[in-house]
């Protein structure tokens, strides 16, 4: 296996995967100063010593309030170091150097789409028959590139069984757990090949209560994970209080208290019916004009027909031809009534009155109109009375998902982002979402983004250092605030951990790991198995792989029952090679006897998708 990342956090944390889980040969592509991006400079290690000075000062002083037992991230199993090939370009020398025209599957896994695009049609050249796992942001693109790449297989007349390419993005994998961290009970989506798979977080039932069934029982979450004090992630900590993957309903029923993730809803993403021929063409009103400029206009319209009724009772006339003269002696059209009674008159007098009125409201109407259109394109302030929101830190390649996802869920959300040409400004621009621009480090940002007020801070940005200065900030605003934070290592994320929950005992702090989270699900791809989506759980991962039962001897003649191996993998959806209907089915008779014509979906953790593609995985460390 080669994985060529250079510097990134994600092409470490893969080639752990491949070595430690599935015991493979690793050879890692790194650039020649093997720096990267996550080395920490002198002056960030300088501001990291300072920040873990300051809240260690503040866990001596609040001494007594417990000691961290806990720790916010699950250690990875590492296994040997793999070989490392040092060159500044990935181009066909440096692809030769790491073995590509031998290897069985090349992970592409570098920061830069075009980086990885060159490097996989240079990879494809060199080998046809290779595994190619590529890293795109852009999800268009890559649908094109993987077909591209499979022509280009085929039209060398090989046998391209092997030889897939699968595209994925650690931003997309990511995001759904990180929205989920910032708000308890949200719902977690996995798209897969046209699928809309949905797994929902469900509190205990209270007693006496019956606990509403899913399709399947995916995980126990932590005793701990919605307790300040717990030591949520960890699966050996607290006495096994850590997330349970995959349970037989007896653990299910042994475990009352717990909280379960349940796989609750599956549709077809392209089932929705086209828009209207007028969908999303129109202005809704309450945007184009302000509530007191819609009154007034109400206002004045109540009066033309009160004078245009007045008309008709004093001069007679049909209503139209009333109403005409009132729109006449408004905009001063019509001719003195000097002849006419006095009623005439007066109601001449009134109208003409209103007319000047009139003038200031189409006046401040037009204005409001270019106002509206001008601020389209402008960022929006966060309203004054905003409370219970999310405040989101950093609009990169993350950021910019974490947020589209929240808008998903119709969670309230106050963006803070120093660079105002960062990646998700477009979004937020086109979401309407309201945007703070600034340095979260300077005194005042985050206090323009409400976070007195805020419900939850979830810091995503590239740089650990600045997620935990953020975090500290707001703590010392609002105590109880609940705190995300995206932290790459899990030794720093752990002491964080522990000293923030001694500091604030009663407020909610986790952690997550993007390449954690995303490392899964790229090294079940590089294995030559259709991986749908990764679904992270806490800290742990569940896999998601569509497999032919014909290429696994543990699944074929077996029933769907006794195929289920608790904390390994489960059978969740089938599909028959026979009968008339296709399509997968999820709803699952227990009894069914897997053929080897069948192709079944499974929900897999790490260590039994490695023990399903005839892997045996190294041991741990103690």
């Amino acid at each position: 296996m080669v994985v060529c990342g250079g510097g990134e956090a994600l092409a470490h944390r893969l080639a752990a995967e491949l070595r430690g889980v599935y015991g493979e040969q690793v050879v890692l592509v790194v650039p020649p100063a093997g720096g990267g991006e996550r080395s920490p400079s002198p002056t960030g290690r300088a501001r990291t010593t300072a920040l873990l000075g300051r809240i260690t000062a503040v866990v001596s002083r609040t001494a007594g309030n417990g000691n961290g037992g806990g720790t916010a991230g699950g250690g990875e199993v590492e296994g040997p170091v793999p070989r490392t090939v040092e060159a500044a370009e990935i181009g066909d020398d440096a692809l030769i150097d790491a073995g590509v025209p031998q290897a069985g599957a090349l992970a592409l896994v570098h920061d830069d789409d075009e980086t990885n695009i060159r490097a996989a049609l240079a990879a494809r050249r060199l080998n046809p028959r290779l595994r190619l796992v590529i890293r795109l942001y852009n999800r268009k693109l890559g649908q094109h590139l993987e077909e591209l790449l499979d022509q280009a297989a085929a039209v060398a007349g090989l046998d391209t069984t092997d030889a897939t390419v699968t595209v994925l993005s650690d931003a997309d994998t990511a995001a759904p757990a990180l929205a989920a961290t910032a708000v308890a009970g949200t719902s977690k989506v996995v798209h897969a090949d046209g699928l809309l798979l949905r797994a929902v977080e469900r509190t205990p039932p209270e007693p006496g209560d019956v606990a509403p069934r899913g399709l399947a029982t995916l995980a126990l979450l932590s005793a701990t994970a919605n307790d300040p004090a717990g030591a949520e992630g960890s699966d050996e900590a607290g006495g096994g209080a850590g997330p349970r993957l995959l349970p037989d309903d007896d653990a299910v029923a042994a475990a009352p208290g717990r909280g379960a993730l349940v796989l609750e809803a599956v549709s077809y993403s392209g089932s929705a019916p086209p828009p209207g021929f007028l969908a999303g063409r129109g202005v809704p009103l309450r945007q184009l004009f302000s509530r007191r400029l819609r009154w007034s206009v109400a206002g004045f319209a109540a009066a033309v027909l009160g004078l245009a009724i007045a008309s008709i009772v004093t001069a007679g006339g049909s209503p139209l031809h009333a109403t005409y003269l009132t729109l006449l002696d408004l905009f001063s059209i019509n001719d003195p009534a000097t002849e006419g009674p006095m009623s005439r008159q007066i109601l001449q007098l009134l109208a003409g009155l209103i007319g000047l009125l009139l003038l200031p409201i189409l006046f401040a109407a037009v204005l409001e109109a270019l106002g509206t259109f001008r601020t389209a394109s402008s960022l929006r302030r966060p309203p004054r009375g905003l409370s219970g929101h999310v405040v989101l830190l950093g609009l990169g390649k993350i950021g910019t998902r974490v947020l589209a996802r929240l808008r998903e869920l119709d969670i309230p959300v106050v963006c803070v982002e120093a660079d105002p040409e960062a990646r998700g400004i477009s979004l937020a621009r086109r979401l309407r979402v309201p945007t703070v621009i600034g340095d979260v480090t300077e005194e005042g940002v985050l206090e323009a983004a409400k976070i007195h007020r805020a419900h939850a801070l979830l810091a995503v940005t590239s740089a650990d250092t600045i997620n935990l200065e953020a975090a500290l900030y707001a703590r010392s605003v609002r105590p109880d605030l609940r705190v995300a934070l995206r932290l790459y290592d899990d030794a720093f994320a752990t002491a964080v951990y522990r000293t923030l929950r001694a500091a604030h005992p009663g407020a909610l702090t986790r952690s997550r790991s993007v390449s954690t989270l995303a490392a899964p699900a790229f090294a079940g791809a590089m294995m030559g198995r259709q991986i749908l989506g990764a679904l992270p759980v806490e800290r742990s991962v569940l896999l998601f792989a569509a497999l032919d039962v014909s290429l696994q001897p543990q699944l074929t003649g077996r029933t769907v029952a006794e195929v289920f191996r608790p904390g390994a993998w489960r059978v969740v959806a089938l599909e028959r090679s026979s009968g008339a209907e296709s399509g997968l089915e999820w709803d699952l008779d227990p009894q069914y006897v897997l053929r080897p014509q069948d192709r079944v979906v499974l929900a897999a953790t790490r260590q039994g998708l490695a023990e399903l593609l005839a892997r045996r995985p190294l041991p741990a460390r103690p």
